[in-house]
C-alpha cells in the first residue's frame, strides 16, 4: 500500500478504520486511464464534468411510468440535497449516509449528492429487515439516513433500538419535512468538496456466509476505475445508449451499470424498481433500451418463455451474478444474434474485473481479465498453478478488497491477491473458465445469500429444533436455499408447515432469502464434536434434484 494523500474528510472514521497497510491487496495502475491526480471528487466527475462536456440537456435518467430527467435537471436536484445535507442536516466530509429505496431517480440523486458533499454512502437494499440493517448501521455508523417513504419503519426501529442519534429523512412522500419539499428554495449549486482521491466514498455491505455483513470501502478514484476498466475497455457505452439493470443499486454491479457507467459516457438510465424476466423484456421492447444488465436466470426465463424477441433491439447485453449456461448464451445468440457479455465480479473489487466481448467471447467462458487487471489460478496454499489446473480464483488491478475493521480482511487478500471465493480454470489461451463456489455462499437468481444467516432465522422459530441450510440445484435459478429442519417433538411436518416456516423467514429476511425448498428430518449428520457437516446435507440435496 502506497501512502495515502492527505485526506479531505473532517470526520476520518473512515480512514480510521481501514485495514493495516501489510494486510491490503497489491493495487496497479497499469494504463493511463488509471492514473489519477491526487484530488478528486467522484460525484463532480460523474455529473459536472459530463454536463461540461456534453451539456446539460441531455437525457439522463428515465422510469417507465413517464419520469424524464435531463443533465441538468439531476444535477440542479443533486445540488440541492447536497445543500439540505450540510445546511440543515450538519453533514460534514467524512460522515455516512445511509440510503434505503428501490431504484428511482431521487436515491440516484441522493447517492451523488452524497459524494459531492465528500460524505460517504452506505446504500442498502430496501428488501432488508431490520435485523439484517442493524448490523450495518452499527458496523458504519451514520449520521443520516435517506429513505424511500414506503421503506422507512424499519429504519426507524432499528434508529431506536441501535443508532438513536440518527437523523432520518424520508423521500417521495407527501409530508411536510419530506426531502423533494425540503430542496425548495435551496441554491442549484453546490461545489463538490475537494476530497483526495483515496479517501472513501462508499461503503458496500455484503452478503456474508455467517450473516455478519462485512463492509468493503471504495475510495472515489475506484468509482471511476471501474468505468476506466470494463466500462470503457468491454462496455464500450454510447452517448445514445439507454440502460437498464434490474440489480438494485446497492449492489455495486446494478450501481455501475445504472449510475457510473451511463453518466460517464453522457447516456440515459432506465430505472425500474421491480420487474420479472418477461416485463423486464416488454419493457426493453418499448422504452427503447439498447444496453440491459441482468441475472442469467432472467435470460434464461426470457428465452424459455418466448419472448427473446423482445431483446432485438439490444445494441449490448451484460450476465453478471452468477455464470451463465452456455446452452442460455447460445439460444440468445441463435434467436436474435446478440452476444451476451458474460463477466465475473464482487464486492470487494466493486464491479467486473474478467469478461470478454463481441469477437473476443468463447461460449462457456467467463472471459479474460479486463484491461487494467490480471488473473491467476492459486493453489490451497495461495501459488499459482498453470494453465488447466483447477484452483482458487485471485485478482490484482486498481481496486481491491479494504474491509472496514474486519478480520476477515486476512482471508480475502492471499499473497497480495484478492481470492474471490471462486474455483476457475485458465487454458492455454489465457480464457477463464468458471467450476464452483469454494466458500458456503448460496448463489440463487444472481443474489448472495449466507446460509447461516437463514439457519439462524429459522431456529427463531418455536417449532424448530434444529436446522441446517444448504444449496440445492435448481434448473431456473442456478441453485435456491434448501433447509433441513428437525421440527419438536409432537409437531407435524406437512404442506402448511413449509408455508409456515418460509413465512417466517421472509418475515425476517429479505424475501428472495426464504428457503424454497423444505425438508423435514428425524436428526442432522454431525461430527463427533457436534458440528453439523453441512456437506453431508448438500450431497442429499443435488441427490434429491437430480432424482
Amino acid at each position: 500500500m502506497t501512502d495515502l494523500a492527505p485526506t479531505g474528510h473532517v470526520d476520518t472514521f473512515a480512514r480510521d478504520h481501514l485495514p493495516p497497510a501489510d494486510q491490503w491487496p497489491v493495487l496497479e495502475f497499469t494504463t493511463p486511464a488509471l492514473r489519477y491526480p491526487e484530488r478528486l471528487n467522484a460525484g463532480h466527475e460523474l455529473l459536472d464534468a459530463v454536463i461540461a462536456e456534453h451539456g446539460p440537456d441531455r437525457p439522463a435518467l428515465r422510469t417507465p411510468d413517464g419520469t424524464a430527467w435531463t443533465y441538468g435537471e439531476l444535477k440542479e436536484r443533486v445540488d440541492q440535497v447536497a445543500h439540505v445535507l450540510v445546511d440543515d442536516l450538519g453533514v460534514v466530509p467524512g460522515n455516512r449516509v445511509l440510503l434505503r429505496s428501490p431504484n428511482n431517480p431521487w436515491t440516484v440523486v441522493a447517492w451523488l449528492a452524497v459524494l459531492k458533499t465528500g460524505g460517504v454512502v452506505v446504500t442498502t437494499m430496501a428488501a432488508l429487515r431490520a435485523t439484517e440493517l442493524t448490523p450495518i448501521v452499527e458496523k458504519t455508523r451514520p449520521v443520516v439516513a435517506l429513505v424511500d417513504h414506503r421503506f422507512v419503519d424499519d429504519v426507524h426501529a432499528v434508529r431506536d433500538s441501535a443508532a438513536p442519534d440518527l437523523v432520518v429523512v424520508a423521500y417521495g412522500g407527501g409530508a411536510e419535512d419530506d426531502l423533494t419539499r425540503r430542496v425548495a428554495g435551496k441554491p442549484t449549486h453546490f461545489d463538490a468538496v475537494g476530497t483526495a482521491a483515496d479517501d472513501v466514498a462508499l461503503f458496500g455491505p455484503t452478503s456474508g456466509t455467517t450473516g455478519v455483513p462485512k463492509i468493503t470501502t471504495h475510495f472515489h478514484r475506484d468509482v471511476l476505475a471501474i468505468d476506466d476498466t470494463f466500462g470503457r475497455d468491454t462496455l464500450r457505452l454510447e452517448k445514445a445508449d439507454v440502460v437498464a439493470c434490474t440489480a438494485p443499486l446497492a449492489f455495486t454491479f446494478g450501481l455501475g451499470m445504472l449510475v457510473v457507467f451511463p453518466l460517464r459516457a453522457g447516456a440515459c438510465a432506465l430505472l425500474t424498481e421491480a420487474a420479472t424476466p418477461v416485463q423486464l423484456a416488454d419493457l426493453v421492447a418499448e422504452q427503447g433500451v439498447t444496453v440491459l444488465a441482468t441475472a442469467p436466470t432472467a435470460y434464461k426465463q426470457i428465452v424459455a418463455s418466448g419472448h427473446v424477441d423482445r431483446l432485438a433491439g439490444l445494441r449490448v447485453a451484460v450476465s453478471a451474478g452468477e455464470h451463465m449456461a452456455q446452452a442460455t448464451w447460445e439460444g440468445i445468440r441463435d434467436a436474435i444474434g446478440l452476444k451476451v457479455i458474460d463477466g465475473i465480479g464482487a464486492t470487494e473489487m466493486l464491479h467486473i474485473f474478467i469478461s470478454a466481448a463481441g469477437d473476443d467471447i468463447r461460449p462457456g467462458a467467463t472471459g479474460k481479465p479486463v484491461a487494467g487487471y490480471r488473473a491467476a489460478i492459486l493453489d490451497a496454499d495461495g501459488n499459482e498453478v498453470g494453465a488447466g489446473v483447477e484452483g482458487r480464483l485471485g485478482v490484482i488491478g486498481p481496486v481491491g478488497c479494504r474491509y472496514l475493521d474486519d478480520e476477515r480482511q486476512r482471508g480475502y487478500v492471499v499473497n497480495g491477491w484478492n481470492v474471490t471465493g471462486d474455483t476457475f480454470l485458465r487454458d492455454d489461451d489465457g480464457y477463464y473458465w468458471y467450476r464452483s463456489r469454494t466458500d458456503n455462499m448460496i448463489v440463487s437468481s444472481g443474489y448472495n445469500i449466507g446460509g447461516p444467516e437463514v439457519e439462524e432465522a429459522l431456529g427463531t422459530h418455536p417449532d424448530v429444533a434444529e436446522v441446517g441450510v444448504v444449496a440445492a440445484p435448481d434448473e431456473q435459478r442456478g441453485s435456491i436455499v434448501c433447509a433441513f429442519v428437525v421440527l419438536r417433538e409432537g409437531v407435524e411436518g406437512d404442506a402448511a408447515k413449509v408455508t409456515e416456516l418460509q413465512d417466517h423467514v421472509k418475515g425476517r429476511l429479505a424475501p428472495y432469502k426464504y428457503p424454497r425448498a423444505v425438508r423435514f428430518v428425524d436428526a442432522l449428520p454431525r461430527n463427533t464434536s457436534g458440528k453439523l457437516q453441512h456437506f453431508k446435507l448438500r450431497k442429499i440435496a443435488e441427490a434429491e434434484a437430480g432424482s
